[in-house]
């Protein structure tokens, strides 16, 4: 069977690992541009086709990928004149890898239907080295055949496929994922910030948590930075953290609930950006929450 023709926006540090990965994996690819353009100039150079449009995009391809930053920036990409939805192909799949409000998602979804198109969410989990090498966890919801058809080209790109439920569905696990991630790397930013002010060991605080059932990735991601000086293990600023746990808010507002415990950990990140360090990984929120204890 041949393969689906392709079109791919948003090559950032993801999407451009992504689209290597398809190309590794034999794909035919129209990539559309942006600022950065390296990762768009890699593609090219290996075969890609780069469209002046997102509705170009769509024209060429029978799967539209998106991996943007935001649900603001998916949006625009998705609607008017230049947009994909006015490109779409009969029966083509839309799918959003970026991680987005819920809410938007759905709208989206209706409006790529009445074009005669589907749209999937399927935010991401690990990192673009993960990606090159196709081992992602992919997170992804909506009509289910359509999924199904699909699936071959998305196990091309992760390890772990899941199917999580109706449209939407991948965006809201994905988000209350990192509201529980980014709280719990604040806290364990925190700690060790207050170790500090009592006089112990950062270390010796770690040996005897790691020691007990509060053990986790994300309490070895910040111990990395805090106590070895790595604050790579855990590569995901500040910035986008802010705006993850800021989206978790607003999706429990929209829901006419009102989270307690995002508070802290949107309150601390927002303050860290203030502060000039949005750019940071979140393992150095260790070094905002020790400069803010000294006064």
């Amino acid at each position: 069977m041949a393969k689906p023709e392709i079109g791919f926006i948003g090559l950032g540090l993801m999407g451009s690992a992504m689209v290597g990965r398809l190309q590794d994996q034999g794909y035919a690819l129209t990539v559309l541009g942006n600022r950065n353009r390296a990762g768009v100039e890699a593609a090219v150079a290996r075969g890609a086709q780069e469209a002046a449009s997102a509705k170009d995009v769509a024209a060429a391809s029978d799967i539209v990928m998106l991996c943007m930053g935001t649900s603001e920036q998916v949006e625009g990409r998705m609607r008017g004149d230049d947009g994909v939805i006015a490109g779409l192909r009969p029966g083509a799949v839309v799918i959003d890898f970026g991680t987005s409000l819920p809410g938007s998602t759905r709208a989206l979804g209706a409006e790529v239907a009445d074009a005669g198109g589907t749209y999937l969410d399927a935010p991401l989990g690990r990192t673009p080295s993960h990606a090159k090498d196709g081992k992602l966890n992919i997170m992804a919801a909506g009509d289910k055949p359509t999924y199904d058809r699909v699936k071959p080209v998305l196990d091309d790109l992760g390890e772990n496929v899941f199917h999580l439920g109706p449209l939407g569905s991948g965006h809201t696990i994905k988000l209350i994922n990192n509201f529980m991630a980014m709280t719990m790397a604040n806290g364990m930013a925190e700690a060790f910030a207050m170790a500090d002010v009592m006089g112990v060991p950062r270390q010796g605080l770690y040996d005897v948590m790691s020691a007990g059932p509060l053990h986790s990735g994300m309490m070895d991601f910040v111990k990395a930075y805090a106590i070895d000086g790595d604050p790579t293990a855990l590569a995901f600023a500040v910035k986008n953290g802010l705006k993850d746990v800021g989206y978790y808010a607003r999706m429990a507002e929209e829901a006419g609930v009102d989270s307690l415990m995002s508070g802290a950990a949107l309150g601390a990140m927002k303050a860290s950006d203030a502060a000039g360090r949005g750019e940071t990984m979140v393992p150095e929120q260790v070094d905002f929450f020790a400069e803010r204890f000294k006064g």
